[in-house]
């Protein structure tokens, strides 16, 4: 049995021998290694990440004492790579829970049956380091852990995603040496980390030993202090040292030209200060850096300094004296088939992505990340708010009043909360790109994070201190003076105009959450930043969250697939709650973060005088001109191209403005003419190539004339109406179309014999839920919306002129047990020409809530594959989620229309649409206009009820159908960010008791039109 003292369920225990944080960094032997900044080159750091032996236990228990001597025979165990997960690579169970702790609710205390891995690995030390101080660290390790160094006992820590150093100079020798680790997958700290995230374990950061001088630079503390009018920039530079130690100090320019140096000899703790006159500044924008060596004997140490101020003024928050929004995104760790072991490239790969959507700050959503995606912000431009790693979000679920804030209340657990604070900040202090400190998420509020923060504000008054779960203030604690700013999640855009205009709340709001983006979302993005473009004392805020959380897995036949919780078999679970970011698990763009991208757009194009062609342009940008884009123009007339141009010259000041001359000519003719403008990168740049679109708009010259749409409708032929076994057949000169009297709709529409249905139309209200629906879906189940078949109270037929056909049908939609959903009235008009056309007046019951959507529902038969149409594209639509969509003429096939997510849903509306034309590839289909104005269109080859059905994306290869499912909308309810998020806004619900839906068909052959 395994002899070690029980640490992990002791709150106040949360180290043996670990090392006093300090700020992150690797010596080199020269300055030259320090700027490659390429850890492998340096003779002092020694990497541990590679195969380990490895051997897991489903409990603690099972564990033989010793494992972890010298000669005991490891050679049989399994081979792991180190870093990373273990549930990734086929031990223990991969579980996704939100709020729910998967374990029982009662820390300290951890369930006896705890899964350990044991890990065990040979490796050699240089003769050259026998000198030298030497050095272990693990960059993250869940959830705690015990080491061994040639079978003697190292040391202990806690805390999954912060470092733990130990000095392991007394263990290691030349030559071969053995490490062993014992890590457990549950302890106390298991409560204070309740992220929402699938649960992995292991050594899952980089291990790497670290050889240092006998005397050295411990830990620095680069301090700044910059002139009112920002001439002039002080670094005093706080250093700590292990002995006596003569330091100098280098400041380097990016062009690595020294302008600032200095040194003194500390002994312990001392400062060196550099000065510098009219220092360029650090921000998002323009991510100037400057390197600090600190040299000490054979070491050099760099840190990347970047200058800037953060401050809140006048309620306002500010970097280097300016307004600033904080235009971000919510951020885990996450990889599709690694877990939370991510890789330097793959951390690259997201902040590319973020960069060529505008986003221009991260949270760390809800720990510290690894420290090298800290230097990646520094170098790209990002704004950090760094959060701890806290969460103890279960506790509300306990059903006990007041146990959120049982732990933060619990000063028995101070010390553990604020380790992790302390152990955060110590890491990232000099970290430019980190502007806010966070003391966590969901974890209640009360006396233990008023330490954490105190501790903070006094180590570090630099930066800002937020923590969200202030805002539900415990009874007689309400202080939070601690803290910089008031944060909220969700709140609704009224709430924050209201916050914005009370004149108590004097510190500015962020919205560390908002616009939930799971499954087709969020739909209010623009509402949102309406608002806060409007008021200073809105920050901005972070839309939840940046990726989706998929495993990669296979079905049991081999199709690949990405799994969410439940897949595995975990309990709890809540499901596909982790399928809810704006881009997918491998990184591919979702058309939320297109729309992100549109509505945060540095650049805002406004019109000025479209009959002179004058354009405001205004820039969005805090600290950069607009020199460094180039603004693209061009005319289409009925999605043709007339004419085109650029204007290379750009030089609106930030959150300037200029008007632009764009000299197209006055449109002619009577189609609809749109101008489009587009604002590109003249420059290439680490995150994107030259032309890469930063924003664009349109702006119509001029509509479509109504004469266009009545010159259709002269010396239409004669058509003959008959009827036959309940039916109405019409026949014209070159169509047939046939009206089912008893069923109220057309089972045949055809143009020379070309049959264009493959089942009767129908009037549908339904559509799949989408994830912004779960919370209203079983409403509409009950109601019966999903249920809703047509009765015909009356059809009659008449035929007013030799070329007109007209059909009246009172009908109602409703499901069993229900009363009428609603009542309507359609009267379908053919004339000689085959086009029908229809009116349906509609009276939907009082006290129903809003429907999904109301329209037209046809099944058109296989090989209706190619879809054209004139509206918002090429990609989904909706009435709220449509500003990163153009209008114009597109050509699409019925799978390029689809929209694939993960959980099936709702999607590939086109919102907006004046005409669309569904046809086999050589153009035999049915033409859809509307004479009411413009309408939402899908085509898929899936119903809403086979969609509603499927709980994965792969599922759908055996729905798929031949056929082609258009849906012709009067309107499609909006899609909001529901799912966690507020209420779909009233004015993007289909809440209308009583419309008139106008449509037209018409079958066509596109050659002969």
């Amino acid at each position: 049995m395994l002899k070690i003292d029980k640490n992990w369920e002791d709150p106040n225990l949360l180290h043996v021998n670990r090392e006093a944080p300090r700020a992150y960094y690797i010596p080199y032997a020269d300055a030259s290694a320090a700027a490659a900044n390429k850890r492998g080159r340096s003779p002092y750091y020694r990497t541990l990440n590679g195969t380990w032996k490895f051997q897991y236990h489903a409990s603690v228990k099972r564990v033989e004492d010793g494992f972890y001597q010298e000669g005991v025979d490891v050679t049989g165990w399994d081979d792991l790579l180190v870093p990373s997960c273990w549930q990734v690579n086929g031990y223990d169970q991969l579980h996704y829970t939100n709020v729910n702790y998967p374990i029982p609710c009662d820390p300290p205390f951890v369930p006896d049956d705890n899964p350990v891995g044991l890990y065990v690995r040979d490796f050699q030390v240089s003769d050259k380091w026998d000198d030298k101080e030497k050095y272990i660290v693990f960059e993250g390790v869940n959830s705690c852990f015990y080491l061994w160094i040639n079978g003697a006992y190292v040391g202990y820590s806690q805390g999954s995603r912060i470092p733990a150093e130990f000095n392991v100079t007394p263990y290691l020798r030349g030559g071969s040496n053995r490490i062993a680790v014992l890590v457990l997958k549950w302890c106390d700290g298991t409560y204070l980390e309740d992220q929402d995230l699938w649960r992995f374990s292991g050594i899952f950061r980089d291990v790497y030993l670290l050889a240092r001088e006998k005397t050295h630079v411990r830990d620095t503390f680069i301090r700044q202090e910059l002139a009112a009018d920002f001439s002039k920039a002080d670094l005093n530079c706080e250093l700590e040292t292990s002995g006596r130690c003569e330091v100098r100090l280098e400041l380097k320019n990016a062009s690595g030209e020294t302008v600032a140096s200095s040194g003194a000899v500390i002994d312990g703790k001392g400062a060196v200060k550099l000065t510098l006159d009219n220092p360029k500044l650090w921000n998002a924008e323009q991510p100037n850096l400057y390197q600090l060596y600190v040299h000490s004997g054979e070491e050099v140490l760099r840190f990347s300094v970047g200058f800037r101020r953060v401050e809140i003024a006048d309620g306002v928050f500010r970097i280097n004296g300016q307004a600033i929004k904080l235009k971000g995104v919510n951020r885990h760790d996450s990889h599709p088939e690694l877990g939370q072991t991510i890789p330097v490239n793959h951390m690259i790969k997201d902040l590319n992505l973020m960069k060529q959507h505008n986003v221009n700050t991260i949270r760390t959503s809800h720990y510290p990340n690894d420290p090298r995606f800290l230097e990646l912000c520094n170098e790209y431009g990002f704004y950090v708010i760094d959060e701890a790693d806290l969460e103890c979000h279960g506790l509300i679920r306990t059903g006990v009043e007041g146990a959120f804030h049982v732990l933060s209340a619990n000063t028995d657990w101070e010390a553990a909360f604020v380790d992790r604070a302390i152990r955060m900040v110590e890491r990232d202090k000099n970290q430019p790109c980190v502007v806010i400190w966070s003391m966590g998420n969901e974890s209640g509020y009360h006396v233990n994070h008023m330490a954490m923060a105190k501790w903070t504000r006094e180590r570090d008054n630099s930066r800002m201190v937020h923590y969200e779960g202030a805002a539900e203030k415990y009874k007689g604690h309400p202080d939070t003076d601690c803290l910089d700013m008031d944060s909220r999640m969700y709140a609704t855009v009224q709430e924050m105009e209201e916050h914005a205009l009370n004149p108590d709340k004097v510190k500015p709001l962020f919205q560390c959450e908002y616009s939930h983006a799971m499954g087709n979302g969020p739909g209010d993005l623009k509402d949102y930043w309406d608002v806060i473009y409007k008021y200073p004392k809105l920050m901005g805020g972070c839309v939840w969250e940046w990726n989706d959380h998929g495993i990669k897995t296979h079905t049991p036949e081999g199709k690949p697939f990405f799994a969410y919780g439940g897949d595995f078999g975990d309990k709890p679970n809540d499901g596909n709650f982790c399928i809810d970011g704006l881009v997918s698990p491998d990184r591919k763009p979702h058309i939320g973060l297109l729309e992100l991208k549109k509505v945060i757009a540095p650049v805002r194009l406004e019109a000025e005088d479209l009959s002179k062609g004058l354009i405001r342009l205004t820039n969005l940008y805090d600290f950069r001109d607009l020199t460094h884009a180039a603004l693209y123009w061009k005319v289409e007339q009925a999605g043709r191209l007339v004419e085109q141009g650029h204007i290379w010259q750009l030089d609106a000041a930030p959150h300037g403005s200029q008007i632009i001359a764009v000299p197209y000519a006055e449109p002619t003719g009577e189609e609809e003419t749109y101008l489009t403008i587009s604002i590109r990168m003249k420059e290439e740049t680490r995150w994107s190539g030259i032309g890469h679109e930063l924003t664009f708009e349109q702006f119509e010259l001029s509509p479509a004339a109504a004469s266009e749409q009545a010159a259709l409708q002269v010396d239409a032929p004669p058509v003959l109406a008959s009827t036959s076994g309940g039916r109405l057949a019409i026949d014209g000169f070159d169509f047939r179309h046939v009206f089912d009297l008893q069923d109220g709709t057309f089972v045949q529409l055809s143009k020379h014999n070309v049959q264009m249905l493959a089942a009767p139309a129908q009037f549908n209200i339904w559509r799949a839920p989408m994830d912004n629906d779960r919370r209203i879906k079983q409403q509409w189940i009950e109601a019966g919306y999903d249920r809703a078949s047509m009765k015909v109270y009356r059809c009659e037929w008449s035929q007013p002129s030799a070329d007109t056909v007209e059909i009246t049908v009172d009908f109602s939609l409703g499901g069993y047990i229900r009363l009428p959903l609603l009542h309507g009235q359609a009267l379908w008009r053919i004339d000689g020409t085959g086009e029908v056309s229809l009116r349906v007046d509609v009276k939907v019951r009082e006290d129903l809530l809003f429907l999904p959507r109301f329209g037209l529902q046809l099944i058109m038969p296989r090989g209706t594959e190619e879809v054209e149409y004139f509206g918002f594209g090429p990609h989904e639509s909706y009435i709220d989620k449509r500003q990163s969509a153009k209008k114009g003429r597109y050509l699409l096939s019925v799978d390029e229309m689809f929209q694939n997510y993960i959980m099936p849903q709702e999607n590939g509306a086109r919102y907006g649409t004046e005409w669309a034309i569904l046809s086999n590839e050589q153009g035999m289909g049915l033409k859809f206009t509307s004479s009411s104005g413009d309408f939402s269109f899908n085509a898929e080859h899936f119903t809403p009820h086979d969609l509603t059905a499927a709980e994965h994306d792969y599922e759908l290869e055996r729905l798929k159908r031949k056929e082609t499912i258009v849906q012709l909308d009067y309107r499609n309810s909006g899609v909001g960010s529901h799912s966690c998020g507020p209420e779909l806004a009233p004015q993007y619900q289909l809440n209308d008791k009583e419309f008139t839906f106008e449509l037209s068909i018409t079958p066509i052959f596109k050659e002969d039109e």
